[in-house]
């Protein structure tokens, strides 16, 4: 299936030679390891491990605040910074805040996951208790998906669960989790029908709040979720950023001990403590990450279209697109297209919604148009052909 989109060309007649520029990469996208390095295992040498991931953040339940002491120092010596919690923390929130405010590695406090709305006071007084000692690190915790029941939630309605957090618990920035590919009953992987929906809804509320949100992947497998492949973490990094994300979050970085939930095959195993080959794929991904994090990091969301011959419920179906595109079109089952703006530059961010094809691209523009290339590089649009492949889950970039 074709998806076209023609627009009044501005090229010239003249084709622009090659110009490479590289951009500015002092800065990232912030990457955290919810369920992190092993309380039991918090050594340099396992921080490190984890830094040369490429994560940047560390998320880990420590059972006392002297073993989370002991892994600030480790996280310290190899620059990974800290999202702390222990039982004391929820016990005498002060005094735990005047502990850690000036420990070089803290990024944060973790309060609770998941809260329903009826836990939404006691959270406001928690956090305004660490913010009376601390302001300087957010206070952190992580909001449902959009599938759970209104019996969890505890509203009508998820954006009715979004709005009264927002307005009652005073966090500097806003979490929520939505794992999007399952294993159906005939076995094969899907894609939930709300992703896409929760992800408007939620960058939506951040936007209006004037407050940055985080998103999730994947990395543990347990049922109904399979071991994730790198296009499927691919696909929910990617769509994430182009909903305007500001940090990027994997559940989880060592895989928790099996129980209720049948975790198993994360980054790091649970009982010989080694790697799997999800360790690489996330390496991987983070690395793009990092390379592509100028273009958004404190980008400001200008519009987030669908394309395609079904879009996802919820979303908007490409219309038209800034000037100096002049065509577009999409082969295949679609994509997310998303237009940032930050400080002089714009940028077109084009992610294949489908984690199992290919997809087809074709883009023009006028001579502004630059292609943003997976390393950061910048190169004139029209060094490459026009039509070009997007692999499973992929992203191409353009600026102008």
């Amino acid at each position: 299936m074709k998806h076209l989109f023609l627009f009044i060309s501005l090229i010239g007649c003249s084709t622009p030679l090659l110009a490479q520029q590289k951009r500015n990469t002092a800065e990232q996208i912030p990457i955290l390891a919810w369920y992190g390095v092993s309380s039991e295992e918090s050594t340099v040498e396992r921080y490190e491990e984890l830094r040369q991931s490429g994560i940047t953040h560390n998320f880990t339940f420590f059972n006392s605040v002297d073993e989370l002491a002991a892994a600030m120092e480790s996280a310290q010596k190899v620059g990974v910074k800290m999202i702390i919690h222990c039982p004391e923390l929820e016990k005498e929130p002060e005094k735990i805040a005047r502990q850690f405010k000036d420990h070089p590695a803290l990024a944060g406090y973790f309060l609770r996951d998941e809260p329903g709305r009826a836990d939404f006071p006691e959270l406001g007084k928690w956090a305004r208790r660490i913010q009376a000692v601390d302001n300087e690190h957010f206070c952190y915790l992580n909001l449902f998906p959009n599938y759970a029941s209104k019996e969890a939630l505890g509203t009508e309605t998820y954006r009715e669960h979004v709005q009264l957090f927002i307005k009652e618990v005073p966090l500097q920035l806003l979490s929520f989790d939505h794992y999007p590919i399952i294993v159906d009953t005939s076995g094969h992987r899907t894609m939930r029908e709300q992703y896409y929906e929760n992800l408007e809804i939620f960058s939506d509320e951040a936007r209006k709040a004037g407050k940055p949100f985080w998103g999730f992947a994947l990395t543990v497998a347990h049922e109904p979720y399979p071991i994730p492949t790198p296009a499927e973490i691919r696909v929910q990094v990617y769509s994430n950023l182009a909903y305007g994300a500001q940090g990027i979050q994997y559940f989880t970085y060592w895989t928790p001990k099996p129980g209720t939930w049948d975790f198993h095959h994360g980054p790091i195993e649970y009982d010989t403590k080694k790697r799997t080959e999800i360790y690489d794929y996330i390496t991987q991904m983070n690395h793009e990450i990092s390379a592509l994090s100028d273009v958004f990091l404190n980008a400001e969301v200008i519009s987030v279209s669908h394309t395609g011959a079904k879009i996802p419920q919820g979303t908007h179906r490409l219309e038209k697109l800034p000037d100096v595109i002049t065509k577009f079109e999409t082969e295949g089952e679609g994509a997310i297209v998303s237009v940032l703006k930050k400080e002089n530059k714009s940028y077109l961010v084009v992610v294949n919604r489908d984690f199992k094809q290919n997809m087809s691209v074709t883009i023009a523009g006028d001579q502004r148009l630059k292609r943003v290339l997976k390393d950061g590089r910048i190169v004139n649009a029209d060094a490459y052909i026009s039509k070009l492949p997007v692999a499973p889950g992929d992203i191409l970039v353009y600026t102008w």
